[in-house]
């Protein structure tokens, strides 16, 4: 499936896991950088998930979770960035964090307009 969602929180993820891997060499504590990693490739699964649902009400959830998940994601990255841990452009990935965001929200509304 071709999705702009997909391939976003797929772009999110993939950018996480290689800044993930750029901080590991730090030998800075990772607990906040695992969490963020969790959280952000979380995203694109449940979504995925969500395509394969087995209904409107399990799409919708799944979706719910990918925007709780997109939410964790953001917190996490806005505390890295406030800690200045690592130098780092958190300004793409905080922006493409709110794209998806805002792409989970539009489509989270409308399928439940669909299902009115």
């Amino acid at each position: 499936m071709n999705s702009p969602l997909i391939e976003k929180s797929l772009d999110f993820a993939t950018k996480i896991v290689l800044f993930y891997e750029e901080f590991s060499k730090t030998r800075k504590d990772t607990t906040i950088v695992k969490q963020l990693l969790r959280s952000a490739t979380s995203v694109g699964a449940n979504i995925s998930e969500a395509v394969y649902g087995n209904s409107k009400a399990d799409f919708i959830s799944k979706l719910h979770i990918s925007l709780k998940e997109t939410g964790e994601s953001i917190y996490w990255l806005t505390l890295l960035q406030r800690t200045k841990l690592i130098d780092y452009d958190f300004d793409t990935l905080l922006l493409l964090a709110e794209e998806i965001k805002r792409m989970l929200i539009s489509s989270i509304n409308t399928a439940k307009e669909n299902t009115k």
